[in-house]
């Protein structure tokens, strides 16, 4: 896992969110103080809790987005839940401990995935070899002399001495078969030939406590079921190009030692998981009746979380008192006082994110790695048109999403994806008349197309 100073860390997540520096600073803090722990004698990291941060800040400025990019730049296992979606124990809804288990869930994935590769040069050398099991298989010699208890158990489909009189010439026949065979795998001159290959069938067991949503929530009763229920293969038949994928995927399967990357996935999910936690305005709330009885309750259930506790998985027990929880909400209504004492002592970093301004908006549109402008130009470059926004075009749609935002709902930078999809639709739609040819989007053809949300103030009510 990578190490990064906090102003590289700040560096990397510019280059995706515009502004916002407070927040950017506060991650940057939390997860090098992560590094510097681990530094520490084991008894130290102990005593070090991570500095949970809570973010305040109106929808659309950016967020889950510094949430969802610092984990993936230091490639640390990283869950996005709604506090909304989870009820207080005694009702009906997900519990609390399931984005534990999601967190530990994803880290499952990433260490199988590292794994997968560290074997996948081995994997594809014994994919091959069962290619060539499938196109060439080798005779097997067998002593005259049967194995008494074979003639009850072959159930008549074979002789049970058939292939004694296999011999040493047809042997080294098929080895030079296989050679050849082997040779025009790897010049990849197979490829769309078809083959008969074993698969596994699915469990039904497990898929039919996944839609019933009891796919975790019972820990083992999947497995333990599946145990009871032998797995089950079936033939598929597939070209040679796909035989090979899927028998290099079993045999990485059959390389990698799951109880090891169960180990390293509670490992990694307990030092380096981060949780983010949206929409916590909306348990903040000490509703007294209706559908708000359960807010408080939530928080309740979310603070031993936070905490530090121990949760049961289907895959162990997993400590949580060194995740990093990071929560966000806009504090429209609710502030975050209303919060019960306790969890707000749990967040002891509270950053402010600002409202976009014109400006932010317009380099929001021009300087991200994967800003709006850039993603429609590729998209449109696969149909071999040339897509080319003027300056006056770029400033013109900053200004109008920005005096939207004023005037009806502040979406922040939400507002860019409806303005552009709306702005874009005619060459969306007939792009392909314009293969060849560069399309030049200037302030006239903006004020144009948009000229129906510049004007009716009314209907831009109802858009997004």
């Amino acid at each position: 896992m990578e190490t990064y100073t906090p102003q590289e860390i700040v560096t990397e997540l510019d280059k995706y969110i515009i502004g916002q520096n407070d927040a950017k600073k506060s991650v940057a803090v939390a997860l090098r103080n992560r590094y510097r722990r681990s530094r520490l004698p084991k008894e130290q990291q102990e005593e070090i809790s991570p500095k949970n941060i809570i973010m305040i800040g109106p929808t659309g400025v950016g967020k889950t987005e510094i949430a969802r990019r610092l984990a993936k730049l230091v490639q640390a296992p990283f869950v996005k839940v709604e506090a909304t979606k989870f009820t207080e124990v005694g009702y009906v809804g997900r519990d609390v401990e399931s984005m534990i288990r999601d967190l530990l869930e994803a880290a499952i994935r990433m260490v199988n995935d590292i794994k997968m590769q560290e074997v996948e040069g081995q994997a594809e050398k014994l994919a091959e070899e069962r290619l060539l099991d499938i196109l060439a298989p080798m005779p097997k010699k067998k002593s005259p002399m049967a194995n008494p208890f074979e003639m009850f158990f072959n159930n008549g489909n074979q002789p049970a001495n058939q292939n004694h009189n296999v011999s040493d010439a047809d042997i080294q026949a098929v080895k030079d078969k296989r050679e050849i065979l082997k040779q025009k795998l790897r010049r990849q001159e197979l490829e769309e030939d078809y083959i008969d290959v074993e698969v596994e069938d699915s469990n039904a067991m497990n898929d039919m406590l996944a839609s019933m949503g009891m796919d975790d929530s019972n820990g083992n009763f999947g497995d333990m079921m599946g145990n009871f229920m032998p797995k089950k293969t079936k033939k598929r038949k597939v070209t040679v190009e796909q035989a090979r994928k899927i028998l290099a995927q079993q045999e990485a399967e059959k390389l990698v030692d799951f109880d090891d990357v169960k180990q390293e996935a509670i490992a990694l999910a307990e030092n380096h998981g981060i949780i983010f936690l949206d929409e916590i305005d909306k348990i903040a709330g000490k509703g007294s009746h209706g559908p708000d009885v359960s807010r408080e309750g939530v928080q309740r259930d979310i603070l031993p979380i936070v905490e530090g506790s121990v949760v049961k998985t289907k895959y162990g027990n997993i400590r949580t008192d060194h995740i990093l929880f990071i929560a966000a909400g806009a504090f429209h209504v609710a502030k975050p006082t209303d919060l019960i004492p306790e969890l707000q002592g749990r967040f002891p970093v509270r950053v402010y994110l600002e409202n976009l301004r014109r400006e932010d908006l317009e380099r929001i549109l021009r300087e991200p790695d994967n800003s709006l402008l850039k993603q429609y130009a590729q998209l449109l470059k696969t149909e071999d048109v040339e897509l080319i926004f003027t300056d006056d075009a770029i400033a013109s749609l900053a200004k109008i999403a920005c005096d939207l935002n004023e005037q009806t709902e502040n979406l922040g930078a939400r507002r860019l994806h409806t303005i552009m999809e709306k702005l874009l639709a005619d060459i969306m739609f007939a792009a392909s008349d314009y293969a060849g040819e560069q399309f030049i989007v200037d302030e006239a053809y903006v004020n144009e197309q948009l000229r129906d949300m510049i004007v009716d103030r009314d209907l831009s009510n109802f858009i997004l």
